[in-house]
């Protein structure tokens, strides 16, 4: 058997290499201890703090309060959410009320068609005027006069102080809703057909049961002596008025058609 020698130098490398060895696995050993106290200890903090939170919950008056925004769908929360805009479904869905069933209800309730504005005013006695008033605004007409049947009249007066009563529930600032288009003489509808190809001859504002409510105009309600009110987005505020729509076309005093093209909902009486 061959004789091991061990000369100086060969001792001294193997004993720098075992030291080196012994070093590594000790540091090693005390990183890993170390991650494990630290992982108990803040697990041991997380639980006070879930505790603390679940024990003392912070009180609804001190949240910050929630500020105005967009609303992106129909269950967005506006406010404090108390009472929420909820939208309808669908435009089309729940406003699909087409002019030939409208017209219907028109020759049910309304007056013999108004062949011009002087015909009108010998049918005064037929007609109410509806000029402008706390729950609505009547844009300037030029294809339509300010005049409607009783009946319809009760019912715009209604969908007026509707709107306002859910605003002031929802705690928005108060607007007025703005009627567009009223009743139509047949003067006024052989003019609008000369530029307008989607206007119909037999039309259901000649019998003055119908109107048109715009959607994207709004009447904002303010005291010139008070600081400005803060604004709404008019997407908001038809959400708002196509919940109240809909409940009274839901009772059965209306048939409504979602226009998109005159961003107006169309409206007439039943």
């Amino acid at each position: 058997m061959k004789k091991i020698v061990v000369t100086k130098r060969n001792f001294l490398i193997g004993f720098i290499v075992v030291t080196l060895v012994l070093a590594g696995v000790k540091r090693v050993a005390g990183i890993d201890a170390n991650v494990n106290e630290n992982a108990s200890v803040n697990e041991n903090e997380n639980a006070g703090e879930n505790e603390n939170l679940t024990s003392h919950p912070i009180p609804e008056q001190n949240l910050p309060a929630r500020s105005l925004l967009p609303l992106t769908s129909k269950y967005n929360r506006f406010l404090d959410g108390k009472h929420p805009i909820y939208s309808v479904s669908s435009f089309k869905e729940e406003f699909p009320d087409t002019n030939a069933l409208q017209l219907t209800a028109a020759e049910k309730y309304g007056v013999k068609p108004v062949a011009n504005r002087v015909d009108a005013e010998h049918r005064k006695s037929e007609l109410v005027y509806i000029g402008s008033n706390p729950y609505y605004e009547v844009r300037s007409l030029s294809s339509s006069i300010p005049y409607l049947v009783p009946r319809a009249a009760v019912l715009l007066q209604d969908i007026g102080k509707n709107f306002f009563d859910s605003l002031q529930v929802k705690q928005i600032p108060l607007h007025k809703i703005m009627v567009s288009s009223v009743l139509r003489t047949q003067e006024d509808v052989v003019k609008l057909r000369q530029h307008n190809r989607n206007a119909t001859e037999k039309s259901c504002h000649l019998y003055g049961t119908t109107f048109d409510i715009s959607y994207t105009k709004f009447q904002t309600v303010s005291n010139p002596a008070e600081a400005p009110r803060r604004l709404v987005r008019d997407d908001s505020l038809k959400f708002v008025l196509s919940e109240v729509l809909r409940d009274l076309r839901n009772q059965k005093r209306c048939y409504i058609k979602h226009e998109v093209k005159q961003s107006c909902f169309h409206i007439t009486v039943r």
